[in-house]
């Protein structure tokens, strides 16, 4: 529970269908920094770990507040850290899910006598050919499998999404029926949680992370430029360049051995092929039958019909149409009719 709308929906429908229940809300960082004090917010603050024990009492269950600091540090924190530093672009929140929300979680449910765990999030799951899918949610606007791609079956079979079949609006509307009013007017929160003031490069300061002022260089090499170090950049940026030639640039590649970020034009950015690693495949057979699949390679952006070929240790796409903006570490993620088949992290 995080203190918001959706997981408080969540508990309504659980309780409504009959379900025990135990509430559960992470610590997973300290957020409150001078810096962003007044702008701290985001389902890990004080004031939504409260709420949300506010609410499961109100609706008269069991809460608990489980401090997961330091295992976030190691697995998220540190991971972000790292990939900025290898001049990669990280998603946090698809190993926050993997390793907190469902690797702790579980073994926490486990030690309670839980026979499953549920969250908020906008999925389904679906049994295929004797293998349990995630499978996307039935409002497309906020499904949120992209983020959920690491999951594994065992997982997935003890996972309930209660929102998986509604919308937003009619999640609004129950709220509203139950009486809370005030959560479905809440605005929600876009930025990455321990990140609130939504400044990674401050984060990264504040980390440690010491950046150096490098080189812009174009695809042939020629230097254009200065700029303030590479973690600063991630593929596909045209704002905050610092830098102005005269037309639109884009950063299309970043090369952290050599502190040197390569600007181009916006179609210097599409591509029609992809490699990816750090697996996860539900059925690896089955995609290695059948490698026409829709992959998509950021939230936003719609899943485009590939053919995947499936190696040891990576899979290689192939889109039928280009692609804009191919980002390493972020996720690409493969369906077949509605259903995760797998999904691993972009390669340069």
């Amino acid at each position: 529970m995080s203190g918001g709308i959706d997981s408080t929906v969540s508990a309504i429908l659980l309780r409504e269908q009959g379900y025990d229940l135990v509430g559960c809300t992470f610590r997973t960082f300290d957020s409150i920094r001078e810096s962003c004090l007044a702008k701290e917010k985001g389902c890990c603050s004080i004031e939504s770990i409260m709420e949300a024990k506010h609410n499961a009492e109100q609706m008269g269950f069991e809460h608990h507040i489980v401090d997961y600091r330091d295992t976030f540090r190691r697995q998220v924190i540190r991971n972000f850290v790292d990939e900025y530093n290898r001049g990669r672009t990280p998603n946090p929140c698809v190993l926050c899910n993997a390793y907190i929300k469902w690797g702790e979680l579980l073994r926490m449910a486990d030690e309670m006598g839980c026979d499953y765990i549920a969250t908020g999030h906008y999925a389904r799951t679906q049994e295929h050919d004797g293998h349990m899918y995630l499978a996307t949610a039935a409002d497309t606007h906020k499904d949120q499998t992209y983020f959920l791609w690491r999951l594994t079956e065992q997982n997935l079979r003890r996972t309930i999404f209660p929102l998986g079949d509604l919308t937003k609006d009619q999640v609004r509307q129950i709220a509203r029926d139950h009486g809370y009013e005030t959560l479905a007017k809440k605005r929600e929160s876009q930025e990455i949680c321990f990140v609130p003031d939504n400044d990674y490069r401050r984060f990264l300061k504040d980390e440690g992370v010491e950046t150096q002022p490098g080189e812009y260089v174009d695809r042939e090499g020629h230097v254009l430029g200065k700029h303030e170090g590479f973690q600063h950049y991630t593929i596909g940026q045209r704002k905050g360049l610092g830098i102005a030639l005269g037309s639109p640039r884009f950063v299309t590649h970043i090369d952290a051995e050599h502190n040197r970020v390569m600007l181009g034009e916006r179609d210097d950015l599409l591509a029609t092929e992809a490699t990816a690693t750090d697996l996860m495949l539900i059925n690896e057979e089955a995609l290695r039958k059948n490698p026409a699949v829709e992959a998509r390679v950021r939230y936003r952006s719609p899943a485009v019909k590939a053919q995947v070929a499936v190696e040891a240790d990576r899979i290689r796409l192939r889109f039928e149409q280009a692609v804009w903006g191919i980002t390493p570490g972020q996720s690409v993620v493969m369906y077949q009719d509605g259903r995760v088949v797998g999904g691993g992290l972009l390669e340069n």
